[in-house]
């Protein structure tokens, strides 16, 4: 099999090399990398082999060969990342072989492209407003634990069980619990210093705790007072805890920097290439073709520059999703795309190139 050097440096079994991302989209700015795309064949003898991969990359990913067949079918599902390859300008088109010279994004477009470029937009939009809680709600670097998400009735009133053990200065691993029947997360609170014989297991066993440790108290031991433990918030504080501190170990430091230096607490880049696939399904719908040269590149660029509020972005975004929908109902598209003419060339193209 090539190796991307074989593929990228010395175009090896490379029916197409671009140019793609933002230089292709024409939304590049000074601090831009340059992305490649491009197509290859598999070598005969691997293609029929037991070591065929259907897609070669480099290691940051920004250098990425999609094998003929697997282009194929994504060209059938009407993958945006495909379509635009396959529309890329010419000023980004570094080598076309002959055997795909012909090839043309709409003869291959459907109503599939409202789901592939507006649904997944959608799902952008969906990703900004999780990026936008991450950085309008940090977390405080220690977990909470079981205990913080415990009540105890005091009297005529409920106060967190850390208040409780501190009034009495009670420590929770003196203390013991036992579950109160027909009561979803209820207990009965016991304290060491009620028993004369065995001790309690305490409330929790410690921080990566999942619930709260149950002891056994003899009969007739009165309760010094009742507990509830909200689970259900615990268990969303430890999943939103693990998720943030996950993003924050594995964010791009610098694109994190430029979203927050605008002031607006979303991810600009993100959220402007939400409105490109956007405008790009209106356009299918529209006229019918792939325009990835952006013409509403200051729009564009003013999003990526943080010049409009997270929530006015939001509502333009549903109302074009809205419209994009309506557009293709009326539209002249096919429902899919030719997938036996897609079968045919997919087998022509690799039987001529093996014939070269």
């Amino acid at each position: 099999m090539p190796n991307i050097h074989e593929l990228h440096d010395e175009r090896k079994q490379l029916l197409l090399q671009c140019i793609s991302g933002s230089r292709a989209y024409g939304l590049q700015t000074p601090q831009s990398d340059t992305d490649y795309k491009g197509i290859f064949v598999a070598p005969k003898k691997v293609f029929y082999g037991s070591h065929f991969t259907d897609q070669v990359a480099n290691e940051t990913n920004d250098i990425v060969y999609f094998e003929w067949k697997k282009f194929i079918d994504l060209l059938g599902k009407n993958n945006p990342t495909i379509l635009e390859l396959l529309a890329t300008p010419d000023d980004c088109v570094l080598y076309k072989h002959p055997l795909i010279a012909g090839l043309r994004t709409e003869d291959f477009l459907s109503k599939l492209c409202c789901q592939t470029f507006a649904g997944y937009a959608q799902s952008q939009i969906k990703k900004a407003r999780g990026l936008n809680k991450k950085i309008s709600n940090p977390v405080e670097p220690e977990r909470k634990v079981i205990p913080d998400f415990c009540y105890v009735i005091d009297g005529m009133q409920v106060v967190p069980l850390m208040q409780w053990l501190s009034d009495r200065n009670f420590k929770d691993t003196d203390c013991g619990l036992v579950k109160i029947p027909h009561m979803r997360d209820a207990y009965a609170l016991f304290h060491n210093s009620q028993l004369e014989n065995g001790f309690v297991k305490g409330v929790y066993s410690g921080a990566d705790a999942n619930d709260v440790l149950l002891s056994s108290i003899p009969k007739g031991i009165q309760p010094l007072s009742l507990m509830s433990f909200n689970k259900d918030a615990y268990s969303i504080h430890c999943k939103e805890y693990a998720q943030y501190w996950e993003w924050i170990e594995k964010r791009n430091e610098n694109r994190y920097q430029s979203t927050v230096s605008h002031g607006k607490n979303y991810d600009a880049k993100n959220m402007m290439h939400t409105f490109r696939l956007l405008h790009m399904a209106e356009e299918i719908a529209r006229e019918g073709k792939i325009f990835v040269r952006r013409s509403d590149r200051e729009f564009l660029m003013n999003i990526r520059e943080g010049k409009f509020e997270y929530e006015d972005l939001l509502v333009r975004a549903e109302e074009k999703v809205q419209l994009i929908e309506e557009l293709f109902e009326k539209s002249k598209l096919p429902e899919d795309p030719d997938l036996e003419k897609l079968e045919e060339l997919l087998v022509r193209v690799r039987d001529e190139y093996y014939l070269l």
